[in-house]
């Protein structure tokens, strides 16, 4: 059972990322016959830490041996955690901790605490998705999933961005204490008890241009003509180049096929009438080149896990058009 819970603290902490921890599980909400848990701020550098917003500090009188009675350590993401040495004690307490049955969870940057204790070989994790491909290089016996919200792999389980904290808190209350017990603090917190779709939506994704030299000029064709359908033969033509040819100049330079190119164009361009237009569903999929509502729906779905209209929602508010 899910009882005791440490949220261990590095210098430099984001209260925010802390508050995450602090709300789902250091409150007492037994007045609405919410489980209590036994839960405490551990510093893992001293009584008292600097956090990343100025003149803020955390003191705390609990150190690293306060970890071996949890269940759950929690782990928050603090400056410089991509990059800095972590305290050889801290590394060793949350190994001890797995081995010994407890569960571990990191909110955005605390994932690179855990890479560094070795709790993520063999594993699957989420990252936020601008430190995705720096924690992939780092530690290459765990699969990064930059796309997702939260991934639990049992007794590890890591979030993404700031936010993504909160959903992979309340999956874990979700899981330990059930889905009522869940949506009740959800509700005290005012945040849904579970969010379709995963990361995906937020992330920033310019298309490299700087390789491009030879497929350039038709790059920029099919930018502006993103609502025609085109072959690669079409495309050859305009290169002046032979399909077989200007498919594989096409790779090299992209790291894409036309196809996928044109197809994320096109969901790009989709997102950008949804947040910056009232157009509609219908003509958004039309100037797009989908087609359809319901082409682009699939497509949008495939490639962030929501729906053009949820993510209208999302981006723009409830009054999204149909």
């Amino acid at each position: 059972m899910l009882k005791n819970v440490a949220a261990v603290l590095l210098d430099g902490v984001h209260p925010f990322e802390l508050g995450v921890v602090c709300e789902v599980f250091g409150l007492d909400r037994s007045d609405e016959g919410l489980p209590v848990y036994d839960f405490a701020v551990v510093s893992a550098e001293g009584p008292v830490l600097r956090t990343h917003v100025g003149g803020l500090t955390v003191s705390t009188p609990y150190g690293l041996d306060r970890l071996e009675e949890a269940d759950l350590i929690a782990v928050p993401a603090a400056d410089s955690n991509v990059d800095r040495v972590y305290p050889p004690e801290l590394l060793a307490a949350l190994r001890r901790a797995v081995d010994r049955g407890a569960r571990v969870l990191s909110v955005c940057s605390g994932v690179f605490v855990l890479g560094a204790a070795g709790l993520l070989d063999g594993r699957r994790c989420a990252a936020h998705w601008r430190h995705a491909d720096v924690l992939a290089r780092r530690y290459p016996r765990t699969a990064v999933e930059p796309d997702v919200l939260y991934v639990d792999e049992d007794p590890v389980i890591t979030s993404a961005g700031t936010a993504a904290g909160i959903d992979a808190c309340l999956h874990l209350v979700r899981k330990e204490q059930g889905p009522e017990v869940a949506n009740r603090i959800a509700r005290r917190m005012v945040v849904p008890p579970h969010r379709d779709g995963g990361q995906a939506q937020y992330i920033e994704r310019p298309l490299p241009r700087s390789r491009c030299d030879t497929v350039g000029e038709v790059l920029a064709w099919m930018e502006q003509h993103l609502d025609e359908e085109v072959t690669v033969e079409q495309l050859a033509e305009r290169a002046h180049m032979s399909p077989r040819t200007f498919a594989r100049r096409f790779q090299q330079e992209t790291g894409t096929t036309p196809y996928r190119w044109l197809l994320r164009q096109r969901v790009l361009l989709a997102q950008h009438l949804l947040e910056a237009t009232d157009e509609t569903v219908d003509a958004i999929a039309w100037r797009a080149g989908f087609g359809t509502a319901g082409a682009l729906r699939h497509q949008f779905v495939q490639a962030l896990g929501t729906s053009p209209n949820a993510y209208r929602r999302t981006f723009r508010g409830p009054r999204a058009v149909a």
